[in-house]
């Protein structure tokens, strides 16, 4: 398939149909033209259906089974971050870029993002010695696919930068599969460590390259607290307890994920400086999952270390056999549980996060107050 011109038939066809008679309705009250996003699968939305041969088990029941009531693409039980934001904007939710053809397919926006993909390209990782694990479709890739849908979307100069420029742009969560093969593959964490300026560096020239194609604002999210996430649990489990907080999480796996955090909002604040008029907000997904992990009852959660679907063993993830497949069984009440599948979150504990970014506290400005600044 010719990944630059997709001929692969909507998925969401029937479901876009149905929105696009309310397009005259929905300009009336939407603040930005478009909303755009990069990244992996925590937003990806179906791309990966299209690329994957075969998709495995995120093509199966019970993936999408609370809110779609059939598997979409989506890694989780029902809807993303982005499917959230999508509605609070008024904008139906978003094209998966691998899933469409026209400009018609994509006239409230895109999502770019590809489960397993990298700030970095595989070239990167190969030269390090590592065995390359997750898909080619990397960050710039993904920017490189919005460059030319933008063509396709308007057909000058001008008309391109005002849809830039009145458009959200949701830039990850992005670089976590760039320190989980590393991990994966048992690297010491004083050489992943190494990495860090290197996919900092590869997320800050991807915003850049957004404003410079006349992006205003770009949402860029941190790394969640990996040392709560129930696959790193299991992976690195040890009978050492001064290893782990009083939550039950890996002290070193968070702070690797707060160094990145912070390398981030460096790399954000330096953006921002050189670039006035450009509004670039640091979404704190880490702090916004750790409140629901030391706090659950608060946000109605009963467990929050094991995974809703599993195969059993430590926190209910089986690394030989995952989510959706023969010896998997789902929780009765995902609602219940923050982790959806070991690696990715449940739809209760993503309508959280979206909230949390669009309205504060976890991104400063919220979306929404920028969006009512718009």
């Amino acid at each position: 398939m010719d990944i630059s011109k997709p001929s692969v038939i909507p998925l969401f066809l029937a479901f876009f149909l149905v929105f696009s008679n309310l397009s005259l309705t929905l300009a009336e009250d939407r603040c930005y033209s478009h909303f755009f996003a990069f990244g992996d699968s925590i937003i990806d939305n179906g791309n990966w259906l299209h690329y994957a041969r075969p998709p495995g088990p995120v093509a199966l029941l019970p993936y999408g089974e609370t809110f779609f009531k059939h598997p979409t693409g989506r890694f989780s039980n029902g809807r993303l971050i982005i499917d959230f934001i999508c509605e609070a904007l008024h904008i139906p939710y978003l094209t998966p870029y691998l899933a469409g053809n026209t400009s018609e397919d994509f006239q409230f926006g895109a999502n770019f993002a590809v489960g397993g993909a990298t700030a970095l390209n595989q070239a990167y990782f190969k030269k390090r010695g590592l065995q390359v694990m997750f898909t080619p479709y990397s960050l710039g890739t993904q920017i490189r696919w919005f460059e030319k849908l933008l063509k396709l979307l308007g057909s000058s100069d001008a008309e391109r930068k005002e849809i830039a420029s009145t458009s959200l742009f949701l830039m990850g969560e992005i670089g976590g599969n760039d320190y989980n093969q590393p991990f994966f593959q048992n690297r010491p964490i004083e050489e992943i460590r190494t990495y860090v300026p290197d996919v900092i560096n590869a997320i800050g020239a991807s915003a850049n390259d957004l404003i410079k194609l006349g992006a205003k604002t770009i949402v860029v999210p941190g790394n969640f607290p990996i040392g709560c996430v129930p696959g790193f649990l299991t992976l690195f489990q040890t009978n050492n307890s001064s290893e782990y907080d009083q939550y039950g999480c890996l002290r070193w796996a968070n702070e690797f994920a707060e160094y990145h955090n912070t390398a981030l909002k460096a790399k954000l604040r330096q953006l921002s400086e050189r670039n006035p008029g450009v509004t670039l907000i640091y979404a704190d997904y880490y702090g916004a999952t750790l409140e629901y992990t030391e706090n659950p009852a608060k946000y109605g959660f009963e467990d929050v270390i094991d995974a809703c679907c599993g195969a059993g063993g430590p926190y209910n993830v089986n690394l030989m056999i995952n989510c959706g497949l023969n010896g998997s069984h789902a929780c009765p009440d995902p609602a219940k549980y923050l982790s959806w599948d070991g690696l990715h979150l449940t739809e209760q504990a993503y309508k959280y996060i979206a909230h949390d970014i669009l309205e504060g506290p976890y991104a400063d400005p919220s979306i929404l107050a920028q969006c009512k600044c718009h």
